[in-house]
């Protein structure tokens, strides 16, 4: 398989999405394996990284078939425009992972958590693969070892540099307009009209950062005073 510029930087999205998504996955995979000893803890990290990992494939095959129905794949761009949002407006939300006292246990936890909260990695990956699987595999076997392994830092990051955060939403901005212009049933109005295109996707970048630089900065100083 030929590698083309298009598709280098739809892996690049791909790893940047779940990256930036996937900094409270790895704060499941800490607290849930916190209690056990360091070589049960390391299995239940891979153990339940692994199972995880083939589910949320299998999933996100799932997303890009039922995105192949009419209007879903603008449902789903609508739907990751919120979420980018969600992304800037919500990142100071705490976790509150409940940590496993056995293998079981905490493989457990790790699974379901991260099938709950990985819902938006799930359309976010969909849709900046552009319906190509492999692209989502590629993506996935670059991202999952760096939040493994870099949690700490993927989080400490972001506590002293915001600005991962709004790359992230701005990358989710992106994402979305993509989905949207590529809808099937809109799409031939984008090839006509190529200045919407570019119109559409630099208007929802911009939507998604304001309003979560909005929300972080002055309803949140409002709300304090």
């Amino acid at each position: 398989m030929e590698f083309s510029s298009e598709m280098i930087l739809a892996i690049l999205n791909i790893i940047l999405i779940d990256v930036i998504l996937g900094g409270d996955n790895a704060v499941v995979i800490a607290l849930a394996c916190r209690r056990l000893p360091e070589k049960r803890r390391n299995k239940a990290i891979f153990m339940g990284t692994g199972l995880a990992i083939i589910l949320r494939v299998l999933l996100t095959a799932i997303t890009l078939s039922l995105l192949q129905i009419p209007y879903l794949l603008l449902c789903g761009g609508l739907l990751l425009v919120f979420i980018a949002y969600k992304l800037i407006a919500d990142k100071d939300e705490d976790i509150h992972i409940k940590s496993g006292t056995s293998l079981f246990a905490a493989i457990r936890t790790i699974v379901i958590a991260d099938l709950i909260m990985g819902l938006d990695n799930i359309l976010g990956i969909a849709g900046a693969s552009n319906g190509n699987l492999i692209l989502v595999i590629i993506g996935l076997c670059f991202s999952v070892p760096i939040i493994i392994w870099g949690s700490k830092v993927i989080l400490t990051a972001m506590d002293h540099l915001p600005g991962l955060i709004y790359l992230g939403g701005g990358v989710l901005g992106y994402t979305a307009a993509s989905m949207i212009i590529n809808e099937p049933m809109i799409h031939s109005f984008f090839i006509a009209h190529p200045k919407f295109k570019t119109l559409l996707t630099t208007s929802i970048i911009l939507i998604v950062l304001f309003t979560g630089w909005l929300k972080n900065n002055l309803f949140k100083e409002n709300y304090y005073q």
